[in-house]
Parts: C-alpha cells; sequence; structure tokens
C-alpha cells in the first residue's frame, strides 16, 4: 500500500541543512526568490504585490485604497487604454452601489513617478552610501547581540550539565530532571548557535571606487533611461517596486484632489496632492431602476396621468429630483421604450372600476369597499402600494348587495348565537364558502346578513378536528366570494 505524502510547513521539517553542499545560488538568494514567487502567486489578502503585468497602469500591485484599505484593481477605458484604478469595497451612496474609490491613473501615475526620479536624481547615490553605512553599523550591534546571547546560552548549558554529572545515580527522578533541563539549555544553545551563524552570513557587500561612480552615473542617467523607448513598463515597475512598498490612494468624492502616501522601502513615506478633475458622475442624472421596474407594471394597466400621481404618492422623484407629471412619465416610458396603455378590445364580465365608483354603485361608503378590500369579501388588484384599486364588478358582486334582507338571512349576532361560533369564525366560513352572505346597503341598520341552516347546531361541522383543519388550510372559494385581492 503506498503511503500518501503530506507538505509540511519548514517549521515542522525534522531535518534542514543550509549549505550542506554547494548549489548554483546561495542560500539567501534561494530565499529571496521564494519570497518573490510566493509574494506574486499568493499575495496576501487587501495587500500590495503580485507579479508585473505588460499593462501600463504603473501602479499595478502597489495601490492600495485610502479609505477602507483594500487592494486596488486596475482596468482601462477609452480609445488609449488609459489606466484606471478602483476599490472593489461597494459603497452605498445615493440609493445606488460605488466603487469606494474610482479614479484616472494617468495623472496619479505622472505624479509618482516624477517623484521617484527626482528622489533617486537628488539624493540616490548618497543615500545608498549611507545606507551601506548604516547597514554596517547596525549590523554590527546586532551580531553583538547575537554573541551575548550565545555565551549566556553556554552558560547556562554548562550550568546545567554540572547539575547533571552532580546528582546521585541512585537518585534517578531527580536525574531525569536534571537531564531534560540539560537537553533543553543545549537545543537554545544551539538555536543561538543557528542565529548567529546566520546573521554572520547577511554581510552587505561593500562598493569599490568604480561601482560607486558607476551608481552615481546611473543616478544622472535614470530620468532619460525612464523615457526610453527601449524602457518598457515591466522595466518602470521593477524599479518602483525596488524602491517602494507600497502607494496609498485617497479621493473624496465632495473634494477636487486625491492624495497619495508613497511609502519607501525604508519605511519613510511622502505624501502628494494631485488636482483631480472634476466631472458629474453619470448616475447622479439616472432614475432609480426600482422605479422603472414599477413603471413598466404599472403601463400596462393604467394611463400616464394616473401614473404620475401613484409615483408622486410613493414619494418617488424624476432623475433631477422633480415630481413626476403626465409628461415626464411619458418622456420616461419613450426613453426607456416602454409601451403606453392601451385599453382592452374585448373586456371580460363586469366592469373594471375604481373604490369611489365601486361604492357609488353599490351604495356603499368608500370605506366600507376598503375594509371589504382589507378582509377579503370583495376581489380586487392593486399593483403596487398608492396605486389604485381594480374591482371587477361582475353581476355576481352587484348581486351581494341589497337594500333588504333575503328571507332566510339573519344578523351576525343572530348568526353567531344560532351556530355557537365567534364572529371571526363565521366570517371565516363566510370567506371559505361555507355560509352565503349578502351585505344591506339601505335603511337604518346596514351591514351583513349571514343565511343559516334552518337545522343549524354548534355541529355544524362534524368534529372538532375537522374545524380546525377548516381554519388552517386555504381552500379555493366559492362562486359567490371571489378571492382575496393580489398584492400584484
Amino acid at each position: 500500500m503506498r503511503k500518501r505524502l503530506r507538505r509540511l510547513p519548514r517549521a515542522q521539517w525534522r531535518v534542514l541543512i543550509p549549505n550542506h553542499h554547494r548549489g548554483y545560488i546561495d542560500w539567501q538568494t534561494f530565499e529571496a526568490n521564494r519570497a518573490r514567487i510566493d509574494s506574486n502567486i499568493r499575495p496576501l489578502p487587501n495587500a500590495a504585490g503580485g507579479s508585473v503585468r505588460e499593462g501600463s497602469a504603473l501602479l499595478q500591485g502597489l495601490g492600495l485604497c485610502g479609505h477602507c484599505g483594500r487592494r486596488l484593481l486596475t482596468h482601462y477605458r477609452g480609445r488609449n487604454n488609459s489606466p484606471n484604478y478602483h476599490c472593489p469595497g461597494p459603497r452605498p451612496m445615493a440609493g445606488r452601489g460605488h466603487y469606494c474609490l474610482s479614479i484616472g491613473g494617468v495623472q496619479i501615475d505622472r505624479a509618482v513617478a516624477a517623484k521617484v526620479l527626482e528622489v533617486v536624481r537628488d539624493s540616490g547615490a548618497e543615500a545608498a552610501r549611507l545606507a551601506l553605512q548604516q547597514a554596517g553599523g547596525e549590523r554590527e550591534a546586532v551580531l553583538q547581540q547575537k554573541r551575548l546571547a550565545v555565551e549566556r546560552a553556554q552558560y547556562e548549558e554548562t550550568r546545567a550539565k554540572r547539575a547533571y554529572n552532580a546528582v546521585d545515580p541512585e537518585n534517578r527522578r531527580v536525574a531525569r530532571v536534571r537531564e531534560r533541563e540539560w537537553e533543553q539549555r543545549m537545543a537554545q544553545l544551539e538555536e543561538a548557535n543557528g542565529e548567529l551563524q546566520l546573521a554572520e552570513s547577511r554581510q552587505p557587500r561593500e562598493l569599490d571606487a568604480g561601482e560607486e561612480a558607476a551608481l552615481l552615473a546611473w543616478s544622472e542617467d535614470l530620468p532619460r533611461a525612464w523615457e526610453a523607448p527601449t524602457t518598457t513598463m515591466r522595466d518602470r515597475k521593477e524599479l518602483l517596486r525596488t524602491l517602494l512598498d507600497e502607494v496609498v490612494l485617497a479621493a473624496p468624492r465632495d473634494s477636487g484632489e486625491a492624495r497619495i502616501r508613497m511609502v519607501w522601502r525604508s519605511g519613510q513615506f511622502t505624501d502628494l496632492v494631485v488636482p483631480r478633475p472634476s466631472r458629474k458622475p453619470r448616475t447622479a442624472m439616472r432614475t432609480s431602476e426600482e422605479t422603472v421596474a414599477l413603471l413598466r407594471r404599472l403601463a400596462a394597466l393604467y394611463p400616464d396621468a394616473v401614473i404620475a400621481g401613484v409615483l408622486n404618492r410613493q414619494g418617488r422623484r424624476t432623475a433631477r429630483g422633480l415630481r413626476f407629471t403626465q409628461a415626464r412619465v411619458a418622456s420616461l416610458r419613450n426613453h426607456w421604450k416602454i409601451a403606453c396603455y392601451r385599453p382592452p378590445e374585448h373586456a371580460p364580465d363586469g366592469e373594471v372600476v375604481n373604490v369611489r365608483q365601486a361604492a357609488r354603485q353599490l351604495g356603499v361608503a368608500p370605506s366600507t369597499i376598503h375594509r371589504m378590500l382589507n378582509e377579503g369579501f370583495l376581489a380586487g388588484e392593486q399593483v403596487t402600494p398608492g396605486a389604485p384599486w381594480k374591482i371587477r364588478l361582475s353581476r355576481e358582486v352587484r348581486e351581494r348587495f341589497v337594500a333588504e334582507a333575503p328571507p332566510g338571512y339573519v344578523p351576525m349576532i343572530v348568526a353567531t348565537a344560532r351556530l355557537g361560533v365567534s364572529r371571526p369564525t363565521v366570517l371565516e366560513w363566510i370567506r371559505r364558502g361555507k355560509l352565503d352572505a349578502v351585505t344591506i346597503c339601505k335603511g337604518r341598520r346596514r351591514g351583513l346578513r349571514i343565511r343559516v341552516p334552518a337545522n343549524s347546531q354548534p355541529s355544524l361541522f362534524e368534529s372538532e378536528q375537522e374545524r380546525e383543519e377548516a381554519s388552517r388550510n386555504e381552500s379555493s372559494p366559492a362562486v359567490k366570494d371571489p378571492v382575496r385581492p393580489s398584492d400584484a
């Protein structure tokens, strides 16, 4: 049976002997290459990094958002493929989703490149020479600390060894404790020696006179080399990554400038302010998509004047913040190529009216129509809140509104007493078609009249279980009881 191989991190390796044999490159170069490859293919989340690309965006992989700290992404626009930077973090604004940061990269790249060339031209060679000297002094201080750590670990190891040798062999428990302590001190000594050897191997190379002169000449010729046609964007990006760790961009929407912070490899930073071209966002003159979607639904049922009233009652405004009128609704509908309302050629049975017309024809108050719509005794349709109700007055609906109660129809209080149930139960039975009811629209005692069977008793339903099922399950209504109003 083949054993499965597991890739463990280097910290969990049992054996690791650097420089055991001579390789093509030294150990430090190998570690630097591995770190560079890891940063190229697996950069940390929301951090600068990634491999160098061939695009014209100079800060690709270096830019960070100054508002939320995310890593900036690159995109190109226009016929010339001008670079642009944007933050992938969305930020709700004016009812719409905008990028946390979105800015053109032409002016940003020019400002960063000019600052880098200025720094390198003025003090590049001198800074390199001072950095070498400072690195030499810091290296001596680090080596001195490492040597002191080795001496301290050597002393602790010798002391533990003497304590172990002084233990009586017959006292095995104490001997095991001293042996364990001696092993720990030896491990600490080995670790201290390894750190000292590593610090000694990292010795900076000193520049000779010829290399210093070449460095000075290179710093003076850098602007010309930067603008040379043979210099590619990859070369420019490599140079920037040699000098900079990251570039933080911040560009508030209400200001006309962009703030840039260049973080150098030395840990210092430089702040720049670049004028930002003021342009009005395209989304500022755009009607919200929710309003357009509602307009599509309303245009199939109502004319433009009615639609304008519905949109105003819901507090909606045009792209310029104005109230809707018939002309503005027609203009918006034409812009989005939405067909206007056309009444059907062959109307179905019954006239479609609104609440006031239904109340006038049925002889009741508009509040009664609204109550019956909410309770489900009258069928109606409302496309959206604030839109007019559409009620179809068929023959069956008109028969339910009478001037006098037919024989056998009694008021609600009598019906509840005969049936032995509560008022909500009677109303639910009416909605489900278990009982017939009419509405008295004239006289002093207006209201609902229910026809109760002559032999009705509290056991109108055969069992209490059937009552519970009737109250839980929605059954299809009878012909005389239309469906509930739908919120289309």
